[in-house]
């Protein structure tokens, strides 16, 4: 390898981590934080783990110390619609849609959730809501994400959904196959 190019190379990695290290320590020690910010990135790292539980008390306690935390709103819900709680979650989607209506992410969340309870109807309507209002949604997570998340496969995103609930919706109620567990299974809430 060229000296010169190596040289470049080396200065480069370093420049990149001491880089990485200064944001780190910004983020970590320097950056102003709103009251309830700790705890909602708390609670983002233990819903990541799949401790829905324990996330859901976090965003609880972000909440606590700022009552219109909209983010840890949104968090509480995805949280409830994880551990099967359907009607207090649609409460929480519903409360952040109202108090940000142009969120889509919140619409495609809700319809993840009208999916799950079987309204399929309602599930398209807040699917579609979601990629009218954010149309990057209908790639689906970021390869990092899916990376992070251990997840090779791109699973099915909100529109792929959507396509699939119009076509059987359009069939005979005896020949609709609606659920598929093993691919609902795959279907990720969205967080941005």
């Amino acid at each position: 390898m060229d000296k010169g190019l190596y040289k470049f190379l080396v200065v480069t990695a370093i420049v990149l981590t001491l880089a990485w290290i200064g944001w780190s320590y910004y983020e970590s020690k320097i950056a102003p934080r709103n009251p309830g910010d700790a705890a909602y990135l708390a609670a983002n790292k233990l819903f990541e783990d799949g401790e829905y539980q324990r996330a859901l008390d976090k965003y609880d306690e972000a909440l606590d110390q700022t009552p219109n935390h909209i983010h840890a709103m949104r968090g509480r819900a995805r949280s409830l619609m994880q551990l099967g709680q359907s009607t207090q979650a649609l409460a929480e989607f519903n409360t952040a849609i109202s108090l940000e209506p142009d969120f889509g992410s919140t619409y495609a969340n809700r319809g993840i959730l009208h999916d799950r309870m079987g309204r399929y109807q309602k599930a398209m309507e807040d699917y579609e809501r979601a990629l009218e209002l954010d149309p990057e949604l209908i790639d689906g997570p970021h390869w990092l994400t899916r990376f992070l998340r251990n997840q090779p496969q791109k699973p099915p995103g909100i529109a792929e959904r959507t396509a699939y609930l119009r076509k059987e919706l359009a069939k005979p109620e005896s020949e609709r196959l609606l659920r598929v567990p093993e691919q609902d299974a795959e279907q990720r809430s969205y967080k941005q």
